[in-house]
């Protein structure tokens, strides 16, 4: 049920992350290794900053297979970035539309899922009663994962009051009351007993904030790891995230290793929040699970 990938750092071309690594995001979409459904072909998305142009990003949707979209994998090559998020999806709510595919944007924020609520359509409309008109009217899909969204946004709004920024403490109980919420939504529907999982991620083109969650504590979440070095490449038939004395700072949030370098990769825990900052700290907390 998707796959997906996080980058923030040093600016890099596309395809190193998208194309090159031996279990790239493209090959992800025909081929996971970290879950028992290995197929991702329902559409992909590819969403990325260049904050010289605009603080907006560059959004690409599509309904076409990843490994088939001959518009990615042309341009893919040709992308430079320092702040990047991409998914394959396996649709589960909601018909296989652009509108329904991730990263989601709104103003310089971008949004990606892998998780589910289950029979959301229980859920749904008691949702959509807590947004307001501008939430409501921001939804364009008919996915979980948009109203899921919609939801922490306008909590992230409401925490941040009139500061033009908004803190990382902030962002961490945005989603814990997102969380919360929602869980008080299935329990109000007699759904208690339906396990939520939430691996989330945004980013507002300078920080990356995420979460592997589920609403069973004694049901981990998917996969999600991350990996910290000066600069990932790909050279020689080898992928791998580089440690230098550059001075450089890269970050990668992926739902599955793009290589066999174990030591590379560190698993997030269960239930937490992450959150990379501008200055490329990585930083855990625990989320609670009620």
């Amino acid at each position: 049920m998707c796959r997906f990938i996080a980058y923030l750092g040093r600016p890099i071309i596309v395809d190193e992350l998208l194309l090159k690594p031996p279990n790239s995001l493209v090959h992800q979409s025909f081929g996971a290794e970290e879950m028992s459904q290995t197929l991702n072909g329902d559409g992909f998305g590819l969403g990325w900053y260049v904050h010289s142009i605009s603080q907006i990003p560059g959004l690409f949707r599509s309904i076409s297979p990843a490994w088939n979209n001959h518009n990615l994998l042309y341009n893919a090559p040709l992308i430079q970035t320092d702040c990047m998020f991409a998914h394959v999806r396996a649709a589960s709510e909601g018909a296989i539309s652009e509108a329904n595919s991730h990263p989601f944007h709104y103003g310089q924020f971008l949004m990606m899922h892998n998780g589910e609520i289950p029979q959301f359509h229980r859920v749904k409309r008691r949702l959509q009663s807590l947004l307001t008109d501008e939430f409501f009217l921001w939804v364009k899909g008919q996915t979980d994962s948009e109203h899921i969204f919609a939801l922490l946004m306008q909590n992230l709004n409401e925490i941040r009051g009139e500061s033009p920024t908004i803190e990382t403490e902030q962002v961490r109980q945005g989603f814990q009351k997102t969380f919360d919420t929602i869980r008080e939504l299935k329990h109000n529907a007699g759904m208690s007993d339906e396990v939520c999982t939430f691996n989330m991620m945004i980013t507002d083109g300078y920080r990356i904030f995420g979460s592997r969650y589920s609403s069973d504590p004694d049901r981990a979440a998917r996969s999600l790891y991350y990996a910290s070095g000066s600069r990932y490449e790909y050279k020689n038939g080898i992928s791998a995230m580089l440690q230098d004395d550059s001075g450089d700072h890269a970050v990668l949030i992926v739902s599955e290793k793009l290589n066999s370098r174990q030591d590379e990769w560190t698993v997030i825990p269960h239930n937490h929040f992450i959150a990379v900052e501008s200055n490329m700290d990585i930083m855990l907390h625990p989320l609670e699970c009620h």
